[in-house]
């Protein structure tokens, strides 16, 4: 992931979390299905959050699995002590400070979960990443990726984005900050949803779909074979 994202994720973090509603127009959905779809057996599942960032969706999945032993990744520290102070309360998370594409996992999961993360990456560093998360997971584990995809034309593309500025506009968001995350949103790299359906399909996935979309903002899954 490049350095330009890492600093631009950095210099947001203390804002991170208040600005985060306003600019996913869909927040309450959108989350809600990746949690929903988290789907695991134990009561004490262990889950990877890839891109944790301030920690928003871990604490998401903490208040459904209270016991989940959850690991934290993340190349932002600043994000990480956001994650930090969130989730004080719950024992059983590490947090680790480093660029998920290139860090050596030794443990396998139930559940491997990002959120707004993996766009960011070019098209064949995905396809690798979706190949190393079916190799972690524990036969039958899931994967749950909430994240963003291209629209399946320019014109449809566009369209997201027009809507998306419509949206933010009206979200009472000051346009400082609006306008940081237009920068941001240069670095996306986003990729059609058909093609991330078969990318996951070709890393092993099976039982893969998009389980929520909203414009750009959509929800895939996918197991790992038993």
């Amino acid at each position: 992931m490049s350095n330009i994202v890492k600093q631009q994720f950095n210099e947001v973090a203390k804002h991170y979390d208040e600005q985060r509603r306003g600019l996913i127009p869909c927040f309450d959905d959108f989350y809600e299905s990746a949690v929903r779809w988290t789907l695991v057996e134990s009561e004490s599942p262990a889950i990877l959050d890839l891109g944790a960032g301030t920690g928003l969706l871990s604490a998401f999945l903490l208040h459904k699995f209270p016991q989940a032993c959850m690991t934290l990744i993340d190349f932002s520290d600043d994000m990480l002590a956001m994650a930090k102070s969130r989730l004080g309360s719950f024992t059983h998370v590490r947090y680790i400070s480093a660029d998920y594409t290139a860090f050596p996992f030794d443990a396998k999961y139930d559940a491997v979960v990002s959120s707004l993360s993996i766009h960011h990456l070019g098209h064949a560093e995905k396809q690798e990443l979706f190949r190393t998360i079916h190799g972690i997971l524990k036969p039958g584990g899931c994967f749950v990726n909430a994240d963003q995809a291209a629209g399946s034309t320019p014109s449809i593309d566009e369209q997201y984005h027009k809507l998306w500025d419509d949206d933010v506009e009206a979200s009472g968001l000051d346009s400082a900050a609006i306008q940081a995350s237009r920068r941001r949103k240069e670095q996306d790299r986003n990729a059609h949803l058909l093609d991330q359906l078969q990318w996951l399909e070709d890393a092993g996935f099976r039982h893969v779909d998009c389980v929520y979309k909203h414009h750009e903002f959509a929800v895939f899954f996918g197991r790992a074979a038993h």
